[in-house]
């Protein structure tokens, strides 16, 4: 069980007191980190999320990190939106592999009505029926479409900020960050967790990573779960030639946001198999208690599953539960 609130859940950081903790020689930071982490989460637990794109390619955001735009040339080869059975047999393979959550990716600028967004809402239906949580990255959501997906069950809804507001249009110019921030007010206001973080290696500064640490642990709610991404590099993109992210900074990102946010679950998202183990043990060690599983994230590599299991047989770490299914009235059509 997961130990109460503590005088650390705060939502009034300020700029300076994040800087100050971001700033900390690295054992020390961790160290505090592990601190916080042994009085608010479960020990040597690691939630594993498996994660499906249901929609690929043609999304008309230009974001520079994503081949999935339609802006850039890249490999991708586009998918209409799936069927529902094959979600949900993808789901019952995630859920018999280990994994607690099942996450759907579509490449959509923001939530479609109509049949598509009946389907989607079916899928998270039958993932809830299947035992596991469900989360949805989707785009930009209005608050309506955002209850019918928290009457259907859903668990969580991602919607990363991606790097500071400052930086942000070095990012994407087709959005803004306050059209972010709506999403995730929609989300919130259902009653729907909040799942949001960002990625490491576009081009941003120190600041714009202290920026956006403040941002996320300033939000009311603070997310339920913080997707620490990495930049995975991808021919045709604009930020195809960005160099490598140090490790060490990786580090730095999951132990100051988990004394930031410390009921949160910190996730090791896209980029982590360019992580060594070594790595990864600190990371944990950092805070960090939430991976993607699985070879394949959207449309990148991802960490194989015998190497996981290898490594948390090592390390003594065992996957965590998914959370109890909803009533079969909070899943009713």
């Amino acid at each position: 069980m997961t130990p109460p609130k503590s005088s650390l859940d705060r939502h009034d950081w300020s700029r300076a007191e994040v800087a100050e903790i971001h700033r900390r020689p690295l054992l020390e930071l961790v160290f505090d980190a592990q601190v916080v982490h042994r009085g608010r989460q479960p020990r040597n637990e690691v939630q594993c999320a498996a994660l499906l794109s249901i929609k690929t390619g043609g999304c008309a955001e230009n974001c520079g990190y994503c081949p999935q735009s339609a802006h850039f040339e890249t490999e991708v080869k586009r998918q209409d939106l799936l069927a529902v059975d094959e979600v949900l047999k993808a789901a019952a393979d995630a859920r018999a592999g280990g994994a607690s959550r099942f996450c759907l990716g579509a490449a959509y600028r923001s939530v479609p009505d109509g049949e598509p967004f009946e389907r989607i809402l079916d899928m998270v239906r039958g993932i809830r029926a299947e035992g596991m949580e469900a989360c949805v990255t989707l785009g930009m959501l209005r608050p309506d479409q955002a209850a019918r997906l928290k009457d259907a069950g859903l668990t969580a809804y991602n919607h990363n900020l991606d790097t500071s507001e400052r930086h942000y249009d070095r990012v994407v110019t087709t959005r803004t960050y306050d059209d972010r921030r709506r999403t995730l007010r929609a989300v919130a206001d259902a009653g729907i967790s909040i799942c949001c973080g960002g990625i490491l290696g576009l081009g941003e500064g120190e600041e714009d990573r202290i920026d956006l640490l403040h941002t996320l642990a300033t939000l009311t709610p603070h997310p339920e779960s913080v997707p620490i991404n990495v930049l995975v590099p991808v021919e045709g993109t604009p930020m195809a030639s960005m160099p490598p992210v140090d490790p060490f900074d990786v580090v730095r990102a999951v132990a100051t946001a988990r004394i930031l946010m410390p009921g949160a679950r910190v996730r090791l998202s896209a980029g982590r198999s360019a992580l060594s183990d070594a790595d990864h043990a600190l990371c944990f060690l950092a805070g960090a208690n939430s991976v993607f599983a699985g070879d394949r994230l959207l449309t990148t590599p991802n960490v194989e599953v015998d190497r996981d299991d290898a490594l948390f047989a090592r390390l003594g770490v065992r996957r965590a539960a998914p959370a109890p299914a909803p009533s079969e009235d909070a899943v009713a059509s």
